[in-house]
């Protein structure tokens, strides 16, 4: 594989309230991944198709507050099974500093 784009973001799941035995996968409060633009490993596809809407947001300049968060590069978003909450951090990396 030869990547030749730079990514300018860097985002962190955090699983906040469940428990393993309601998931699928077995995800459960404290549990975190870590991602720039591919897919994190053992995380749920169906949770990251929603996920990757607000980290498409960010990437085009948006930010949460648009969605009702307080925080500009942090929301939190229900797992589409309803069993699990997470919060998504939008961290900037490989940034020009003006």
């Amino acid at each position: 594989m030869n990547r030749w784009i730079t990514e300018d973001w860097a985002f962190e799941v955090e699983i906040i309230e469940g428990i393993s035995k309601n998931c699928r996968l077995g995800l459960e409060k404290g549990d975190k991944f870590y991602f720039e633009y591919g897919t994190p490993k053992d995380f749920c596809p169906r949770a990251l198709i929603e996920m990757f809407t607000w980290c498409e947001v960010i990437r085009c300049g948006g930010d949460f507050t648009y969605r009702g968060s307080k925080e500009k590069y942090e929301i939190e978003i229900p797992c589409p099974c309803n069993c699990l909450q997470f919060r998504l951090r939008a961290n900037p990396i490989n940034r020009d500093k003006d």
